[in-house]
């Protein structure tokens, strides 16, 4: 009766585990909203409005001829799609459940279960929220032509993954120094709005200004998923592999972190704030 049965084979173990996330992401879908569809048009109409701001912004300060020949809609789109999948992520993870959450309480439960479920439940709502936008422009609007939509999903999938890695690294830090960690996410996320680079095509940029912007991973990413996307535009000051290689050594470094404090955490840490 109050025995938990284990898993006897790897393949048990292995399904026990998905079952665990995929029952994870509901729960994590269903945080902002009862209805899960109601979370995913949320995120939608939130999408929409960060498309049409910046699409007045650049009407009224006549900054339309400073973006890439081809459809302008697309080009803010590449932009904002990518940062919304990076800073959710982000901050989804960072909210994650903790080591001393009272979900660990549960035996098959943990935090990576927490963290992977906190991921892709972001991943899910941003990608349905993307494909239903692109399919209401080109049906209701204009009809479209992403030159490589694989490749530029892909750099959708490196957003989101540097995303997930740092957000792991700050989720890591939570428990040591809450404050500084809920400080520096608002900080980053906000110097995002203009360090990723949604705002302006990197190849214009002059080099001291290269320079305060080419240290960001979500700059590389959009940077690369507009030449991907658009026929006529060939990045020249930005790469697809720092993005990646950066997010694989903090993904690292977070889930040490995060190990180590998951041995040591306590909930008599929280108890006098």
């Amino acid at each position: 009766m109050f025995q938990q049965t284990a898993p006897k084979t790897t393949l048990a173990s292995a399904l026990n585990i998905f079952e665990l996330v995929y029952h994870s992401i509901v729960r994590s879908v269903r945080k902002s909203h009862g209805n899960a569809l109601m979370s995913i048009v949320m995120n939608m109409l939130q999408s929409i409005v960060f498309v049409m701001a910046f699409y007045v912004m650049f009407s009224v300060l006549d900054l339309r001829g400073a973006a890439l020949r081809g459809d302008f809609m697309i080009y803010i789109m590449s932009g904002v799609f990518l940062f919304m999948t990076h800073t959710k992520t982000m901050g989804a993870v960072v909210g994650a459940e903790g080591p001393s959450s009272p979900m660990m309480k549960h035996a098959p439960m943990n935090t990576i279960i927490a963290i992977m479920s906190a991921a892709l439940g972001t991943l899910y709502i941003q990608v349905l929220s993307l494909f239903a936008i692109l399919f209401i422009y080109h049906v209701a609007f204009t009809p479209f032509v992403i030159d490589q939509p694989m490749a530029t999903f892909g750099m959708i999938l490196v957003a989101w993954f540097t995303g997930l890695a740092i957000g792991t690294v700050f989720l890591a830090l939570k428990p040591w120094f809450p404050t500084f960690v809920q400080i520096a996410n608002t900080v980053y996320s906000r110097a995002n709005m203009i360090a990723s680079g949604k705002m302006f095509v990197a190849n214009t940029l002059p080099p001291f200004m290269l320079a305060m912007f080419d240290w960001n991973p979500l700059f590389h990413a959009i940077d690369q998923a507009r030449g991907f996307a658009f026929i006529n535009y060939v990045p020249r000051n930005s790469s697809v592999t720092y993005p990646i290689v950066l997010g694989i050594v903090l993904l690292m470094i977070g889930l040490m972190g995060e190990f180590y404090t998951r041995k040591h955490a306590s909930l008599s840490w929280s108890a006098r704030r």
